[in-house]
């Protein structure tokens, strides 16, 4: 059943690629020769063209940290594997990236700015107030989020701390030795990455690394505000792109033996997951919103939109690489949602200890098909989650930063904004609500927030596309109903929901005033005579 899973995946993946991108590039006019922000615009600060691989390399990173593991694997243990596999695949092809692709675009066709700022322009200046707000505070609790989580991951294993710190010096050599002396990128690439995947083995065994880099969270946690800070500020080419460039390629050696795995493993493991739990699960909650909520980042996910439209846009050097950066990431997250499903499928249910336990044994299990030591296959996908981890929270704090510069005019410098933006998620770290930290108790409505933003920006897009192509926008308007429809109906369940806390109810209803006024603002705009 694996490996039908899998050939399944790749023909519609492949397909999909060739056709629907391809009509994306056509219906767009993706033009090679004309000149992107990247080139128009280059401070190599922000604005850096990026050599394909590289800036693949980063915007995949970013996007597909522990999301696309999570996900899956958390709705397939309430639900069942098959509406968690047609998921991925219907919502990859059709909504995912259709939605990272055209942020992508639209970004590069204003200037490498924000969705907020194709939301100024087509919806308007009120609207675009409320969609950075909201986008700020979302990314302002993801960095909160994932910095306790490194934090707490660090500390709870030094070999992941000194192999994660190895990453982030050596991408700044990578960084000086391409941009400033001009070494290739291949033998760039050669030179570090063995240096890199020899850190893990050594750290495993090492008494020096468990004894150097042991140390609490309090200590790990100072460390990493003063990392995500400097990576907010610091040039892309230094940091941002070759961390994630060689991140990359843990997560791609995660989809190798992953697919491996998913090829040869049903020889060896049966599957012990039931196709279909049934329309309602355990705790009385429905298929629909459940399943479309919880898997996000394996077939859409708002999150995409921001890092698409917030660095990847600025370092784009052609528009024809927006195919396979935009459409063609997405629907590789998409195999890697079908890979974690399938350690699912093998365990039959939730291990202690969550999604990413269950993903680590089944990394496992998969590595010893080929002769890797099931210790060291679990080792790599945990290592993989845990860069993501990283990966995810720099990148998000350099969002949070740009939304924030958009929201007051570019009238904070960026120091300014990345202290107010890192401030505000140490806040909500360190503030109490009851026993629990303020981030604990909105965290499950995150889930139907993300999505909210890929509803608001499918309708920006979709906006644009109507009002300054003067195109047919079925393709975009049909996802953007649905996801939106979703989130309002999940939404109003936990507003319903006699166990929701203050907190998480106040969060909920301002999203949904926020969800009322853009629908209002959209409406009022595509009303509008042209100018």
């Amino acid at each position: 059943m694996l490996l039908t899973l899998f050939v399944i995946t790749i023909v519609c993946f492949s397909l999909a690629y060739k056709f629907y991108g391809g009509f994306q590039s056509r219906y767009y006019g993706l033009d090679p020769e004309r000149t992107t922000p990247a080139k128009e615009l280059q401070d190599n600060i922000d604005y850096c063209p990026a050599h394909p691989a590289v800036l693949m390399g980063h915007h995949f990173a970013s996007i597909a940290g522990a999301g696309p593991v999570v996900g899956p694997i958390a709705a397939a243990a309430l639900l069942g594997w098959l509406p968690t596999f047609c998921w991925i695949i219907v919502g990859c092809i059709f909504f995912g990236g259709v939605h990272d692709m055209g942020a992508l675009v639209a970004s590069i066709r204003h200037k490498g700015l924000s969705i907020g700022e194709v939301v100024r322009q087509w919806i308007g200046e009120r609207g675009q107030k409320l969609f950075l707000a909201f986008t700020w505070l979302s990314l302002t609790l993801v960095v909160a989020v994932f910095l306790e989580l490194a934090a707490q991951t660090f500390a709870a294993d030094p070999a992941v701390a000194f192999t994660a710190s190895l990453y982030i010096v050596m991408a700044m050599v990578f960084g000086v030795a391409i941009y400033r002396f001009g070494v290739s990128l291949k033998v760039s690439t050669i030179i570090m990455l063995p240096i890199l995947f020899g850190s893990l083995v050594f750290g495993m065994d090492s008494a020096w690394v468990q004894s150097t880099f042991a140390a609490d969270v309090a200590f790990w946690r100072v460390l990493l505000i003063g990392y995500i800070f400097a990576a907010s500020i610091l040039p892309v080419w230094l940091l941002l792109q070759p961390r994630d460039y060689l991140a990359s390629y843990t997560l791609y050696f995660r989809v190798f033996l992953g697919g491996v795995g998913m090829i040869f493993a049903g020889a060896n493991y049966e599957v012990k997951l039931p196709a279909f739990k049934g329309f309602v699960t355990a705790n009385g909650d429905y298929l629909w919103p459940l399943l479309f909520i919880t898997v996000a980042c394996g077939a859409i996910s708002g999150f995409h939109s921001l890092v698409a439209s917030g660095t990847t846009s600025k370092q784009l050097t052609r528009e024809t690489d927006a195919v396979p950066v935009g459409y063609g990431a997405m629907l590789l997250e998409g195999v890697v949602g079908v890979i974690a499903l399938g350690t699912i499928m093998m365990s039959g249910e939730m291990l202690k200890g969550g999604p990413t336990v269950v993903y680590g044994h089944g990394l496992g299990q998969f590595a010893s098909l080929i002769g890797i030591s099931p210790r060291l296959g679990t080792a790599i996908g945990l290592l993989a989650l845990n860069s993501f981890i990283l990966t995810s929270l720099d990148t998000a704090t350099r969002l949070a930063r740009y939304q924030l510069q958009e929201f007051t005019g570019m009238s904070l410098n960026k120091y300014l904004a990345t202290g107010i933006s890192v401030g505000f998620a140490l806040a909500l770290i360190f503030y109490k609500a009851g026993n629990a930290p303020a981030w604990t108790l909105i965290w499950p409505i995150f889930g139907a927030s993300n999505q909210l933003v890929a509803a608001i920006g499918l309708m920006a897009l979709g906006v644009w596309v109507i009002r300054a192509l003067k195109k047919s926008a079925k393709f975009i308007i049909y996802p953007m109903f649905f996801m939106l429809t979703t989130t309002i109906v999940a939404l109003v369940q936990m507003l319903l929901n006699p166990k929701t806390n203050m907190v998480v109810f106040s969060f909920d209803l301002v999203l949904l005033v926020l969800t009322l006024l853009l629908l209002k603002e959209a409406y009022t705009a595509l009303k509008k005579k042209d100018e």
